[in-house]
């Protein structure tokens, strides 16, 4: 086998692993799970880590487990939160279960007719059939409360500096993740459990339990938490999250987040990112620092997950869009968007509602202009068209142009621009 490990590590995808758990890798084909919990119906970027590390691991020749958490995001993982979380409903979690799995779907082959196909489960399948006077005999007397409390998401919830504590609900979390680790070991021959590193407590208390039930050894993998240069969080915009479902942010939004990161960044998340080899990204940082006003990282790394996460098409249409907002493009650019999309790129632009009844009045431009208050005379708007600095639907006009329903973009919109920056969208209603 291939050194998985090494992979994560040159990626820089890799935090910390039990020792062993690198040959064993080597050795065979091992079966490996990340948990992810629905508290969404849809995934966004802060999951693109574990997503593309479980590719990893099947591409390596492993079998990738996504284990659903029906049961457990009815509890709230306490790691790396300041605040206990609010309790979803069985319905809230079905209907986000299922949004989940439709998106790994995408990532992960699960129909494969290797002994590696990808493998989905859902925690709430044995935990609907577990006695909790079973539990606590069978399985909570071989973790030690003691053991419990050093765990370091454990341990900031319960200093002096916390102001809400931990509840009995969230502190029962590690040892219900522990319990699905062994669950996953004896029932689906899961030896490894991977995570991010502010996981590293859960997973080695499964590690532990397994070890306590059996005498067997079970490994852990983590990664880092992806960070930005600028200190500000990972997938956040102005607007929030950057999620992986196009109605929660459309593909235009998701294409401009990854072109827009700084170079520092860049340099990172290609490695992170994408799937390109060593000797591919060290030529790509080479031409990157040699023109950097290209942005041929940004660039890269936006055409591989908008492709990754959406479609070609997508990407395609994303790159016309920016094209249109930032250089050159026409007008039969822009009548190849969408509505959705068209209204992305215009959002913040000074824009006017008119009557149908009142746009069919005019054929003169320049008195159209006037009347939607695109500039402040008249006057100003025929020295502009004289100067050949007006353009309707990125393309130039003069005095000759008849504005009629044909102009319409999308049937309903009107883009009037004067110079490079300054945009005017009427919307004929």
């Amino acid at each position: 086998m291939s050194n998985f490990i090494k992979e994560l590590e040159w990626r820089g995808m890799l935090h910390d692993y039990i020792p062993g758990c690198e040959d064993i890798l080597k050795e065979k084909s091992c079966s490996g799970y990340i948990g992810f919990d629905p508290t969404s119906d849809s995934l966004h970027i802060g999951s693109l880590v574990q997503i593309l590390i479980l590719m990893h691991f099947q591409r390596f020749g492993h079998k990738p487990i996504v284990l659903i958490g029906g049961a457990t995001g009815m509890i709230g993982d306490p790691s790396g939160k300041s605040n206990e979380r609010n309790l979803l409903t069985k319905e809230e979690l079905s209907k986000n279960i299922k949004g989940i799995y439709k998106q790994l779907s995408k990532f992960l082959d699960f129909d494969s007719d290797d002994n590696n196909s990808a493998e989905l489960c859902n925690n709430n399948d044995w935990y609907q059939n577990v006695n909790l006077i079973d539990f606590i005999r069978d399985t909570g007397k071989h973790i030690t409360v003691n053991y419990m409390i050093a765990k370091e998401s454990v341990k900031k919830r319960l200093s002096k500096d916390s102001t809400v504590g931990m509840s009995f609900t969230e502190f029962t979390y590690q040892l219900i993740q522990a319990y699905d680790f062994y669950h996953l070991f004896t029932n689906n021959n899961c030896s490894v459990q991977m995570g991010g590193s502010d996981q590293w407590g859960n997973i080695t208390s499964g590690v532990e339990l397994i070890r306590k039930k059996t005498s067997e050894k079970a490994y852990a993998i983590t990664c880092p938490l992806i960070t930005k240069a600028d200190g500000t969080k990972f997938g956040k915009t102005e607007d929030g999250n950057v999620w992986l479902d196009r109605n929660k942010t459309s593909p235009y939004k998701f294409y401009q987040y990854w072109l827009n990161i700084s170079d520092d960044d860049a340099k990172k998340y290609i490695k992170i990112f994408t799937f390109y080899n060593e000797s591919e990204i060290e030529n790509f940082v080479k031409s990157h620092q040699e023109a950097p006003h290209k942005r041929i990282l940004q660039n890269l790394i936006a055409d591989f997950l908008t492709v990754l996460v959406h479609s070609k098409e997508d990407l395609n249409n994303s790159i016309t869009a920016s094209n249109i907002l930032f250089g050159k493009s026409t007008s039969e650019d822009l009548g190849k968007l969408d509505e959705k999309t068209f209204l992305e790129i215009f959002d913040g632009v000074p824009n006017i509602v008119i009557k149908k009844r009142d746009f069919n009045k005019f054929k003169n431009i320049q008195d159209f202009l006037h009347s939607v208050g695109f500039l402040s005379s008249k006057s100003e708007i025929l020295r502009s068209i004289n100067q050949n600095a007006v353009s309707i639907n990125k393309e130039k006009i003069d005095l000759s142009y008849t504005i009629s329903e044909k102009s319409l973009i999308c049937d309903k919109y009107i883009l009037a621009q004067r110079g490079k920056k300054f945009y005017f969208l009427i919307t004929i209603d």
